[in-house]
This record gives C-alpha cells, sequence and structure tokens, in this order.
C-alpha cells in the first residue's frame, strides 16, 4: 500500500475529530493508501506537519480543507519531490476545479490512488507562494474586518463578508503603487490590485477560471477608475461574464514584476490568507515547482 499523510483543518468545524479520521483512513485503504491522518489547529502546524513528512520521505501529502490549508500544506512541498494531493473540504475549492479533481470526497481518493502527476506553477511575492490569487487594496480590508467581526460579534463568515465589504467601499481607501516590469515603470492610483497565478478567464461563462497552471506567467489586473460607480460598473461586468470588454482595468501577464509604494508596510492577501509585507514586493512565477495529483 502506497503510503501518505492527510493533513485536514480542524479548526475550520465540520465534525472533524478522532472518528472522522478513523472513517477516512479506512476509504484511503480501501484505494489501497495507507493513510496517517493529522487533524491540524493551525496554518502553523500545517506547515510544520507537511515539512516533517518531507523530511521522512512520504511520497505523497493531502490537504483537507479550504484554498488557504491547500496553500499552508503545498508552501511546504513546493521545490520537493513529494507529490501534493487535494481533498476538496472547502466552500470555494478553488484550486482542485481549475485542475478538474473531483470534489467529492470518495472520487477525490480514487483521484489520490490512481490519478497522474502534473507539475504546475505556483506564484511567489517576497518569499511567500500563493497558488490561485493576490491582492493589495480593498480585498485585505474586507478579509482584515470580517475576521475582527467573526472574532468580537461572533458573526458568521458570509455575513461578516457582507458587513466588511460595505464598510471597506463607505472608507474606499486607494493605494498610490509604481509598478514596474522589466525596464518599463507605470504609476497608478488604485482601489484594488488582483494577481493570479497564470491567466483567469474574463468573459464567458468560465469567468473567473483558468485554462491551464503550467504557463509559467502571472496576470495582473488593476482597477482604473477611481469611483464607487466604477466600481459597480466592474462588478456588473463579472456578473455578466464581460470582464474582457470592460476598461475598468489595466491587464497585464508577466513571468515576474515589482509593486512599490511608499507605506512601511503593506496588508496582501494571498489565496485568502492577509500578512502585512514591507515594500516593494517582488512578484514572480515558479514554473512547474509543484507535483499534484491530478485525474487521468
Amino acid at each position: 500500500m502506497t503510503a501518505l499523510v492527510a493533513i485536514v483543518n480542524a479548526a475550520a468545524g465540520g465534525g472533524y475529530d478522532d472518528a472522522w479520521a478513523g472513517q477516512l483512513r479506512e476509504r484511503f485503504a480501501q484505494c489501497g493508501l495507507q493513510a496517517e491522518v493529522i487533524l491540524a489547529g493551525s496554518g502553523q502546524e500545517m506547515i510544520e506537519t507537511a515539512r516533517e513528512a518531507v523530511a521522512r520521505g512520504v511520497p505523497i501529502v493531502a490537504a483537507g480543507g479550504g484554498d488557504g490549508t491547500v496553500n499552508a500544506v503545498a508552501s511546504a512541498l513546493v521545490g520537493t519531490a513529494t507529490s501534493f494531493a487535494v481533498l476538496p473540504l472547502g466552500t470555494l475549492n478553488h484550486f482542485a476545479k481549475d485542475l478538474g479533481i473531483p470534489l467529492g470526497l470518495d472520487e477525490a481518493i480514487a483521484t489520490i490512488a490512481r490519478g497522474q502527476r502534473r507539475q504546475v506553477d505556483v506564484g511567489d511575492v517576497n518569499g511567500r507562494v500563493f497558488l490561485n490569487n493576490s491582492s493589495l487594496g480593498l480585498y485585505p480590508d474586507i478579509v482584515r474586518d470580517r475576521e475582527k467581526q467573526q472574532r468580537r460579534l461572533g458573526r458568521g463568515k458570509w455575513l461578516a463578508f457582507c458587513w466588511a465589504t460595505l464598510a471597506a467601499l463607505r472608507r474606499f481607501p486607494f493605494l498610490s503603487i509604481r509598478l514596474r516590469v522589466g525596464t518599463e515603470e507605470h504609476a497608478r492610483r488604485t482601489p484594488f490590485v488582483f494577481i493570479g497565478n497564470n491567466e483567469y478567464l474574463m468573459q464567458g461563462l468560465n469567468i473567473g477560471e483558468r485554462a491551464t497552471l503550467d504557463r509559467g506567467q502571472l496576470s495582473l489586473y488593476v482597477a482604473q477608475r477611481p469611483t464607487r460607480r466604477g466600481l459597480l460598473r466592474f462588478a456588473c461586468h463579472a456578473l455578466l461574464g464581460r470582464l474582457g470588454m470592460s476598461r475598468d482595468f489595466d491587464v497585464l501577464l508577466a513571468r515576474e514584476f515589482e509593486i512599490d509604494t511608499r507605506r512601511k508596510l503593506i496588508r496582501v492577501a494571498t489565496d485568502g490568507e492577509v500578512t502585512l509585507m514591507a515594500p516593494p514586493l517582488r512578484y514572480r512565477s515558479r514554473p512547474g515547482a509543484l507535483t499534484v495529483i491530478v485525474p487521468r
């Protein structure tokens, strides 16, 4: 039986306890996989557990949770020979969807047992890895406010997110940034900046998805319109699947670039997790840095 370590985000709720972990081990065993299931209570514990598995030579490490959990575990496997697998137990599961990994637990386990290895790119900002995207401006502020409301007021995630979004639009903060791509430099004043690991589809029914994760490039979207009305128009285009026709943002594809600002520290979101970083922010693609098990 092939050995693997499955790291599950127990802090997210969902009834992930010892009894559930035992059932998960049995489901792995039915597919010929000998799983060590770890119920982790924090992102740091996930990363440390994944690093220990790599050091022990475990051939497969799986992450069970949402995109934040997937990011934490995968960050410890980037640049190693250990294969990464996904148990999509989160709400959105963007990374799993873009790779065609089944969202059902049994189907995802079967994919780990019978799938194929694929080299995919990751993004990197000042040494911090992201699998999906990174952002500056409005979104990190919204996430920070949402988390405060969840802690202090006990609000649910989505209710807190809605209130935080309304509060951010009332404040409507701006970033003055300087973008450097090779020898070119551009100044922008914008409410938000979005950076994707490879290119996101910007129109049609599949808007917000990625056709590939192995072209070795980042996509950069910078909002141009410094008004709430401009953002509303941007949101309407997104809902109608017509962002590709919008003139409300700059679009750039590049292997690497740098974003600078006069601020000493700036909030940066990576796959939904927000950290403070010191500019300049050096973004780069790391082609084929992660080996993922995907369906054949």
